[in-house]
């Protein structure tokens, strides 16, 4: 056979892989092989086995041949199809021998150098290293082996910032704290046009810098203009109403409590795109905050409909029953969602979760135990262990979990909110306030109605060290974020009753009791205040206004 006949074979081969016809591709890419011998040649009939998803047959091939061990592309491929075959382990000895340190990187200079040395020079392809390297991750990660799968995960983002998906296993994972994840990004080699990709990477991960830096973020992101650091205008405004991005804005809504905003925001962007998943899991919890339990309904039923294998689709189902506080179905399905997806951080919140709503504790604990082991960049799983020892009043327990979970992610403010009420509850009153004014300072953006317990539990601990004016001062700064909470009412009003203003008091007990006609406290001490009020007499500014009212 001539020559040109061969490279239009090959022509072929590859038209059918573009073509999805993988077993045409298979039956001309074993025709060349044979004729040629020539090792391209093998590796494309290797190529089209696996994209046909014959991996044993495939790894036959190329084990068989004797480059497998000389040429990166033949082990890399011949350890892709044993990840599909699950043979972790020999996947593992067909990538070699080599080494990490703690901050990923490879210590083995001899194959660091062997590999760079492979990387063909197409313009942009992603180092060969690199896909080695997060292949390793997947393996050790697959093994249980979670240490050494972070290592390879940063070794595969550091020797390619381009290979994307390392860098999301150690996000969607919760595999790193929010100062290691920064630490990670600034040593990340970007090429000059790459400038964007680091500002979407920086918007990935954890998003607790205050609103203005976060704003600018995707600002820089959005605008249509170039600058020093992109010059390729076009990309800029497609990127303005891109969904990842958007998904990434609605994730950083949803962290600082603006539910309702990023609601809408998940809202849009299925509109237009009803099958991100990222942007799915986002809409679920906002509406799980917003308790539209229609809502979550019609999502679980067309996830169950549209990918019925996916961990997702059943912690969607999960929500929706948690919403409508059926807890048991909640758990049994947020329970389905582990079971299919091990990795899946928001399933195992849910799962202790629902056993928290029913005061069983030992199983809630039991799961956030083991979410804390799977995800030890994630701080909510400590957070909550410590939130269920705080429930059965071990306090000094709960503190030293509270404490943990800040040195996982020391600028999420609810961290600081629970140091502050377990400080209370111990009596330690100057620490609890310390806390609670930590909790307003890392709040990102303005202070919403989410706040509110916050600054009331600040205004409850000024009360304790009898600095009655700052306490009604922060009192009366919750009233005006919600005019609907009795310990507000009933914290201000007997904060004016020690300072024998019992006409202020009166009226924020009565104030008090409109929410809750029963309770002891306010009725009991609305009785005294009216019998101190008569015993010492009306304040006569207050009595002159009132003689005003009837003229």
């Amino acid at each position: 056979m001539r020559e040109e006949d061969i490279e239009r074979l090959r022509g072929v081969v590859r038209d059918c892989v573009s073509k999805h016809l993988y077993s045409s591709a298979i039956f001309f890419a074993d025709k060349v092989a044979a004729i040629t011998s020539d090792p391209a040649d093998i590796y494309m009939q290797a190529q089209a086995l696996y994209l046909g998803r014959h991996y044993r047959r495939a790894f036959h091939l190329l084990n068989a041949s004797q480059i497998v061990l000389r040429d990166l592309r033949f082990r890399y491929l011949a350890a892709k199809c044993l990840e599909e075959l699950k043979e972790w382990d020999q996947c593992l000895l067909m990538l070699g021998d080599a080494k990490v340190d703690e901050h990923g990187n490879i210590t083995d200079t001899r194959e660091c150098n062997s590999m760079y040395l492979d990387k063909d020079g197409e313009d942009r392809e992603i180092n060969i290293l690199s896909a080695i390297c997060f292949l390793r991750g997947k393996a050790y990660e697959a093994l249980e082996n979670h240490a050494q799968a972070r290592l390879w995960y940063k070794a595969a983002i550091k020797a390619d910032p381009l290979c994307y998906e390392a860098l999301e296993c150690l996000i969607e994972n919760h595999m790193l704290t929010c100062d290691e994840e920064r630490t990670l990004l600034s040593y990340l080699q970007f090429g000059p046009e790459d400038g964007w990709l680091s500002s979407f990477y920086s918007c990935l991960i954890k998003k607790y810098d205050k609103e203005n830096v976060v704003e600018a973020k995707f600002r820089e992101l959005e605008q249509s203009e170039p600058n020093t650091k992109f010059s390729d205008k076009s990309v800029l405004c497609t990127l303005k109403a891109n969904t990842d991005l958007l998904a990434c804005k609605a994730e950083y809504y949803h962290q600082c409590g603006e539910y309702q905003k990023c609601f809408e925001l998940t809202s849009e962007l299925l509109e237009k795109d009803p099958f991100h998943l990222k942007c799915t899991l986002v809409h679920l919890a906002a509406a799980m905050e917003l308790g539209h339990s229609n809502e979550l309904y019609l999502m679980a039923c067309n996830l169950v409909k549209d990918y019925p294998q996916k961990a997702l689709s059943w912690f969607a189902v999960g929500c929706y029953y948690y919403c409508i506080k059926k807890y048991d179905q909640a758990r049994r399905y947020f329970s389905k969602a582990t079971s299919l997806d091990g990795t899946f951080a928001s399933a195992w919140i849910g799962y202790g979760n629902a056993y928290a709503a029913q005061e069983e504790g030992d199983h809630a604990m039991s799961a956030y135990r083991t979410a804390a082991r799977l995800f030890p960049g994630y701080h909510l799983p400590t957070l909550y262990i410590g939130m269920e020892y705080m429930r059965t009043h071990s306090f000094k327990l709960a503190e030293q979990f509270f404490m943990q979970a800040k040195s996982i992610c020391p600028s999420d403010p609810l961290v600081y909110n629970e140091l502050g009420v377990v400080a209370y509850h111990m009596k330690e009153y100057k620490k609890a306030v310390q806390w609670f004014e930590k909790t307003l300072a890392h709040i990102p953006s303005s202070l919403s109605e989410m706040w509110e317990s916050t600054i009331t539990n600040l205004a409850h601990s000024l009360r304790k060290l009898k600095r009655c004016n700052e306490a009604i001062a922060y009192y009366e700064r919750a009233l005006a974020l919600s005019t609907r909470s009795l310990s507000t009412y009933a914290g201000l009003a007997y904060t004016y009753h020690l300072q024998n203003n019992y006409t202020a008091a009166i009226t924020y007990y009565h104030k008090a009791l409109w929410f809750k006609p029963d309770n002891q406290f306010c009725t009991e001490m609305l009785t005294l205040a009216l019998a101190d009020e008569s015993r010492h007499g009306i304040d006569p500014i207050v009595e002159s206004r009132s003689g005003g009212l009837f003229i």
